[in-house]
């Protein structure tokens, strides 16, 4: 017997209220997307429930791609089937012979949201516990640990069957939740601090800063390669590549070793500010991990964070690096990352940056030369390029999703 359906559960967007149909929709579509390459799925969205309708397509591999979904709780592969006891109890044993194992345990999960059933939740328990002991040789009930939970919910339109509650990615649905600018290095860093930001709901376009010669085209591949990974969660992602090398030439020039590294930073957080409104963005997401480096530190921050009021997002902030690394690998960013070509900050890197850095010095230094007018041009001739994962950039049948 194959499954004819999936059951998808929202999970935190069961608490949106009013705002609840909007990212019901945004889910519906994220999944849409996802599961492009099976043609015969059919999604239906209802308001605390969602029903994937297989029409013969595989459930094992639409079950792989809904675990990277944001914004599901957990899924269940199912069979639907008309609320007659005899027809439930047949549909359930030949589940259960599918999937079970001599030795293995098991037990029975009801709910019954249809009041109206002959049955409560109680007398399903024992009605089709006893049905499975009677039809299945080597077999144990455990309530507590089962090695099947056999799972019947009991609806007003029909009842489910299925055997298993898979996790999902939890969070809220991608681009839900508005937009936000990623500084985007080549580091470990910054991709899973987009990573977790779309996992918040935000559509996040990333920003890189590029500084040939003294920064590869390897080191732009990597970051390229990175953006691809990041696509994967919503399809497709922009990339800004802004051109650095002028400003960073005048800020060794200009700015006292020591702090060349807060005007490094405080330069380009004006500058993807900008970036950000010309895009249309509400805010600024960083990999920053707090005292993990010395523009980490929270006197750096303060100095940094000067030149904007636009709310910075820091999903790393009280991580360490080993939490860090173990999402990298997990999301698949972490081999990438560590390719050998060096970004702009890891070249320009001065031998002693200033740890603590004063506000009113490191504005003093700036007031000597006017950025503004490398700001403009930087921010002027920018690239920008959208990038799809690797498996679909060939395929543009998917922008009508967007």
């Amino acid at each position: 017997m194959m499954y004819d359906r999936i059951l998808v559960r929202y999970g935190e967007i069961s608490t949106k209220g009013r705002n609840r149909n909007k990212f019901i929709d945004r889910l519906r579509k994220n999944i849409k997307r996802a599961l492009s390459n099976y043609p015969n799925v059919a999604i239906k969205a209802e308001r605390d429930r969602m029903f994937i309708l297989l029409n013969g397509e595989d459930s094992d591999g639409i079950g792989e791609k809904l675990k990277e979904i944001f914004g599901i709780q957990s899924f269940s592969p199912a069979l639907k089937v008309e609320k007659d006891l005899d027809k439930m109890k047949d549909a359930a044993l030949e589940l259960f012979r599918k999937i079970h194992k001599p030795g293995q345990t098991f037990k029975i999960t009801a709910k019954r949201s249809d009041k109206t059933f002959e049955l409560d939740t109680n007398g399903i328990n024992s009605e089709f516990g006893g049905h499975i002991l009677r039809n299945v040789d080597d077999l144990k009930v455990d309530v507590r640990n089962p090695d099947i939970n056999l799972q019947i919910e009991i609806r007003k339109e029909a009842a489910y069957i299925s055997a298993e509650t898979i996790k999902g990615a939890g969070g809220l649905p991608a681009a839900s939740a508005g937009k936000g600018m990623l500084m985007l290095s080549g580091g470990i860093d910054s991709p899973v601090a987009g990573y977790l930001s779309m996992k918040r709901g935000l559509e996040v376009e990333g920003v890189h800063f590029f500084s040939p010669p003294f920064t590869s085209e390897r080191a732009k591949q990597k970051v390229i390669d990175l953006s691809e990974k990041l696509a994967e969660v919503n399809g497709h992602f922009a990339l800004h590549i802004v051109p650095f090398t002028e400003i960073q030439q005048a800020i060794h020039k200009q700015i006292p070793e020591n702090y060349t590294m807060t005007t490094t930073r405080r330069i380009m957080l004006r500058i993807t500010d900008a970036i950000r409104e010309k895009q249309g963005g509400l805010a600024i997401i960083t990999g920053e991990s707090l005292g993990q480096v010395a523009s980490q530190t929270l006197e750096s921050m303060y100095a940094i964070n000067e030149v904007t009021s636009t709310p910075i997002i820091r999903p790393l902030i009280t991580m360490d690096k080993l939490q860090i690394m173990d999402i990298a690998q997990d999301i698949d960013t972490h081999d990438i990352s560590i390719r050998p070509y060096e970004d702009c900050c890891t070249v320009f890197v001065p031998s002693s940056p200033k740890t603590k850095p004063k506000l009113d010095k490191v504005q003093n230094f700036e007031s000597f030369f006017d950025f503004e007018e490398l700001v403009q041009k930087a921010v002027e001739g920018t690239e920008r390029m959208v990038l799809k994962p690797a498996s679909e950039r060939k395929d543009d049948s998917m922008d009508d999703l967007f």
